[in-house]
């Protein structure tokens, strides 16, 4: 294999730098169409830095490289990219301009690819760039690319139809409403690169990018409600063909760039969050008129339908199944020091995997020991695999992607346990217990219609700050129907710092996640999470819409780690009631020790 060391191809980077006449490149971890997960093709700052955490970026000048994490991969970035190759630097705090700043000198090139990043992000940079004397240029083609000599190929998996049945809605009557929403803000057409909008716009789904069941595609939808479909030939079969119809006009993926040109003089809108730069200045040169707004079809894909609604639960179920035996072998297995954090990783795995349903995970698990479950992202891999200590905290994050005759769904919980023998530390317990009170708060809260996840957030959150501490991550995000297990615009988190989706109006019908947590850096972390649907409320003498919460997931709660003391008479109650509810979820789909472990496991407090 050529250039196999990190040194070598940073080597190589610079060499093409040079002979393209540039001072520089900027390399995100992005595609085309602004995926939070991306394909294996797109692992550019992967192949060139070693980091295999799923947020950062870094830059190369001549001279000098930097990579650039948040405080959630702080630790994993030391451990992964050589400091002697790239300065380790920490955003917000450390900024690229500045950094381009520091290490450039005025009339520098500094190139971009236009295809992974928005036009948002290159008018910002342009301008923070500018008064130092540096110009940000738009590369001809990516760079890297044209050294990383055994990048792999897009995938070419064939994209498939979505059952209406489970979509709950056809496609037609989907892009009929896009039809409506372009003919009220005066629109001929909008440009719809994001992978799941364009998955759940025309009811189909791929195997393009790992755990997300999306197809590497463009949509251009118009005001009559016919669209074309930008897709590689081999990824069209003549059933998905005959699924998309006459009004759905199938084109190569190749000939997107220049198609747009055919939307000269037309108003076209670009949602600036998925819409990268190399859209808007094609659409631009073309003559086109450009407005920005968010993509049509996002809000209307966060509020689920009856089919979807219930297709979940049918998920949730298979998946508490799966992860309550899982659960029971932990501990059993876990507490004579024979089992690491891969094992149990691929232990939780096969359990789902049993389920004929399964069709991937929806992510990759997050198996963490000891002080790892303190890194709220921690992603076990061959060099940072421990084994899980006896007598200790383990932390288990994890999902599926699940398909079935009675519905589809994807699945995500976390739960926290104690590894035997042994008891936790009354610390352990009383953290953990605080983080429960501030789920079930948030799972029974009532709100009134117009509430925003921003203004729940504090409630999972108030027993922590009672003990003068708090976690560092946002305490809800929307979840997909057999989509991405992080969907917007929906979020609940700390309104400040501005957060995308906190101002967000919380609709009936949306999916989100109550996943309040503790990390004690280096000991041990916390972290309880179900899966809750928006719904309507029935209060008596009410005024107005309220709405509430039902919980999804069904799992059984580490009785070990509750201290009971702590916990109010309606808490105790809350957590019978949903252990009652776990038992009668799971006992028609275990059997025998399961579940007898089940049973023992949701015993009232």
């Amino acid at each position: 294999m050529l250039m196999q060391t990190h040194e070598a191809r940073l080597a190589a980077l610079r060499e093409e730098l040079k002979r393209r006449g540039l001072d520089g490149f900027i390399i995100p971890i992005s595609d085309e169409h602004m995926s939070e997960y991306v394909g294996d093709y797109a692992q550019r700052l992967g192949w060139l830095t070693g980091f295999g955490g799923s947020a950062g970026f870094a830059a190369v000048t001549l001279t000098h490289a930097a990579i650039f994490v948040d405080g959630r991969y702080t630790v994993q970035v030391r451990e992964q990219v050589d400091g002697k190759l790239f300065e380790h630097r920490g955003v917000p705090a450390d900024t690229l301009s500045g950094w381009l700043g520091d290490v450039c000198e005025s009339g520098a090139k500094i190139a971009y690819d236009p295809w992974l990043h928005t036009a948002r992000w290159v008018s910002a940079l342009e301008g923070q760039l500018a008064p130092r004397g540096i110009a940000l240029v738009a590369a001809d083609s990516n760079p890297v690319d044209a050294v990383w000599a055994d990048q792999p190929a897009p995938s070419a998996a064939a994209a498939t139809p979505f059952d209406e049945a489970l979509a709950g809605q056809s496609s037609a009557d989907k892009r009929a409403a896009i039809a409506d929403w372009l003919e009220q803000h005066g629109h001929d057409a909008v440009v719809i690169p994001a992978l799941d909008s364009i998955a759940w716009l025309l009811n189909i789904r791929g195997a393009d990018v790992a755990h997300t069941p999306v197809a590497l595609s463009y949509v251009v939808a118009r005001k009559d409600g016919s669209a074309d479909l930008f897709i590689a030939p081999e990824k069209v079969t003549p059933e998905l063909a005959r699924h998309l119809g006459n009004a759905v006009t199938i084109r190569d993926r190749a000939a997107f760039a220049g198609a747009l040109g055919e939307l000269a003089g037309k108003s076209v809108s670009l949602d600036p969050d998925f819409a990268v730069a190399g859209i808007a200045q094609a659409l631009t040169a073309a003559g086109a008129r450009v407005s920005f707004a968010a993509d049509p079809t996002i809000l209307a894909k966060a509020i689920k339908n009856t089919a979807e609604q219930q297709g979940h639960r049918d998920a949730q179920a298979r998946d508490g199944a799966a992860v309550s035996r899982f659960l029971r072998w932990l501990e059993i297995e876990a507490p004579k020091g024979g089992v690491d954090e891969l094992a149990a990783a691929a232990k939780l795995a096969a359990f789902r995997a049993e389920d004929a349903g399964l069709k991937d995970l929806s992510f990759d698990t997050i198996s963490a020991a000891a002080g790892h479950a303190a890194l709220p992202h921690y992603k076990v891999d061959e060099d940072s695999n421990i084994p899980i200590p006896p007598s200790s905290i383990y932390l288990v994050d994890s999902g599926g992607q699940y398909v079935g005759a009675t519905g589809s769904g994807t699945t995500d919980i976390t739960r926290t346990v104690w590894v035997g023998p042994g008891q936790p530390s009354a610390e352990m317990r009383d953290r953990n217990t605080r983080v429960l009170k501030g789920h079930i708060q948030l799972a029974r809260a009532v709100f009134p219609q117009g509430t925003a996840g921003g203004q729940l957030d504090v409630l999972a959150r108030q027993y922590l700050w009672e003990a003068g501490v708090d976690y560092a991550h946002g305490t809800g995000h929307g979840v997909g129907s057999f989509l991405a297990v992080h969907e917007g615009p929906q979020r609940i988190a700390k309104p400040s710092g501005g957060q995308a989706g906190t101002g967000q109006e919380l609709f009936a019908g949306m999916i989100l996640s109550n996943e309040p947590g503790y990390y004690k850096q280096g000991h041990y972390g916390i972290r309880i999470e179900n899966l809750v649907l928006v719904e309507e409320r029935q209060i008596e003498g009410q005024e107005g819409r309220y709405l509430g919460f039902e919980t999804l997931t069904f799992v059984p709660l580490d009785r070990k780690l509750i201290e009971k003391s702590l916990l109010t008479a309606e808490e105790i109650a809350w957590v019978d009631a949903y252990h009652a509810q776990v038992r009668a979820l799971l006992r028609p789909r275990l059997s025998g020790d399961d579940l007898a472990w089940v049973e023992r496991e949701t015993a009232p407090l």
